[in-house]
């Protein structure tokens, strides 16, 4: 039991390794899409996008104090 908490300590340890992200040898980056300028790099391919991470809705922020909320006509009883 001990040998195998020694090893997957050790296994854990590398999982922190920490540097840039390189191609594997032989191989290169993706090509470059076909209406951008540039090649992206590792990091520009790595940055999710707006679409990846919408903002948040306004609707929360319109709401100032205590309202009673308008009529939904998609809040619906459970259909049984």
């Amino acid at each position: 039991m001990k040998r195998l908490a020694i090893i997957l300590l050790i296994g854990l340890a590398g999982c922190g390794k920490q540097e840039a992200l390189k191609p594997a040898s032989g191989h290169s980056l993706p090509p470059k899409p076909a209406m951008a300028k540039d090649t992206p790099t590792t990091d520009e391919l790595l940055t999710p996008g707006p679409e990846a991470r919408p903002e948040r809705s306004t609707e929360q922020s319109q709401v100032r104090r205590s309202q009673e909320r308008r009529d939904d006509p998609f809040d619906l009883p459970p259909s049984r």
